[in-house]
């Protein structure tokens, strides 16, 4: 759930779609995944319903009904940090959020997260590298403008 939140740039219900798209796939082609793949299947899956959902028109039509649930859940608000990362994250394409998030927070190699990827490892190495910069570039004018009020003063 943590790494589909990141995926999601922060939206709770989309990271939830993209779990539960993800243990479906993995539950239609249990007898075909090896022991060792679990999580390498499961990670590909959920990458696959990321970049699948932004490619078609959006079409997903939710089910209405008449009955309330019967508890409410609220997600805690993020933090301000919190906040300007999941901003700075839904800016960049998905693909590269993906490379970020695999190498950073996933902790795979470049060349795991290639296989995930399926791409080459330079270009994850490029993605990885220009995603960075741009989450750099897009927190810098959003966290340090709040940090650095006090020490002009």
């Amino acid at each position: 759930m943590r790494t589909a939140t990141f995926l999601a740039s922060g939206d709770r219900h989309q990271a939830e779609d993209l779990v539960q798209t993800a243990l479906m796939r993995l539950y239609v082609a249990w007898p075909r995944v090896r022991t060792e793949t679990v999580d390498a299947y499961a990670r590909k899956a959920m990458l696959n319903a990321l970049i699948d959902d932004r490619r078609r028109p959006f079409a997903r039509h939710e089910r209405m009904s008449s009955e309330v649930p019967d508890v409410a859940f609220e997600d805690a608000p993020p933090t301000e940090t919190e906040a300007a990362v999941f901003r700075a994250l839904a800016e960049i394409p998905p693909r590269m959020r993906a490379a970020v998030v695999l190498r950073h927070l996933c902790d795979l190699s470049v060349s795991e997260t290639a296989a995930a990827l399926g791409c080459s490892e330079g270009a994850v190495k490029s993605q990885t590298a220009r995603a960075l910069a741009q989450l750099r570039a897009a927190l810098d004018t959003s966290i340090r403008p709040a940090t650095n009020r006090g020490s002009h003063e």
